[in-house]
């Protein structure tokens, strides 16, 4: 049977869209507005049906592309935002990730993937970026598991640790950790910007 790469999420895609809440919404606009250029392109990964995240950066005049592997999904994020590109693919392989972007957010999925997929998609993420480009993602700070409540699938956390350490080997450095009004952690990341002169 081949791999459903949706991480069971295509199955749930309309539990998803009738119990997804505006949790985060605000926290992500904020630091959208904070620390990246207006109608910056921005990647959104893992976007779901893109509400309320992508919508909240579209408003404000962000160019966001989506990438999510579920049919059902993706063509929620279409049907909303037609304007917008979208990807029906897997993050761990997007073509998305062959252009530059000078912001990234993955709101909810990281976490969803096994240890070595997390890092991969971290990985891809920072070649996407461009210098001093930022990436927002989100993951508990501790290490943890636990089984999500529409899928049933084993949902876990690297650690802050572990993701500190993994980032600095490829060029990112986290700044700071923030918590939306349900207490959810996002990691604010930066990517390393180009020496210019003499070191």
């Amino acid at each position: 049977m081949p791999r459903d790469r949706s991480e069971g999420w295509n199955d749930v895609a309309d539990q998803y869209l009738a119990a997804r809440s505006s949790i985060g919404a605000t926290l992500v606009r904020a630091w959208a507005r904070e620390n990246l250029p207006p109608s910056a392109s921005v990647l959104d990964v893992g976007c779901g049906s893109g509400v309320p995240i992508a919508q909240v950066l579209i408003e404000d005049g962000f160019n966001v592309f989506g990438i999510d592997a579920s049919p059902n999904l993706v063509a929620a994020f279409h049907a909303r935002f037609p304007d917008m590109p979208v990807a029906c693919e897997a993050a761990q392989e997007s073509v998305f990730f062959c252009r530059p972007f000078g912001g990234a957010v993955s709101i909810g999925l990281i976490f969803l993937l096994d240890e070595d997929d997390q890092r991969e998609v971290l990985r891809r993420i920072a070649d996407a970026l461009e210098p001093g480009g930022r990436l927002l993602f989100s993951a508990p700070r501790e290490i943890c598991q636990w089984d999500d409540l529409l899928t049933c699938r084993t949902s876990r956390s690297l650690g802050e640790d572990a993701y500190v350490a993994h980032l600095q080997t490829l060029g990112l450095h986290v700044v700071g950790c923030l918590n939306d009004e349900g207490g959810n952690n996002y990691f604010d990341v930066v990517k390393n910007a180009l020496r210019v002169g003499p070191p």
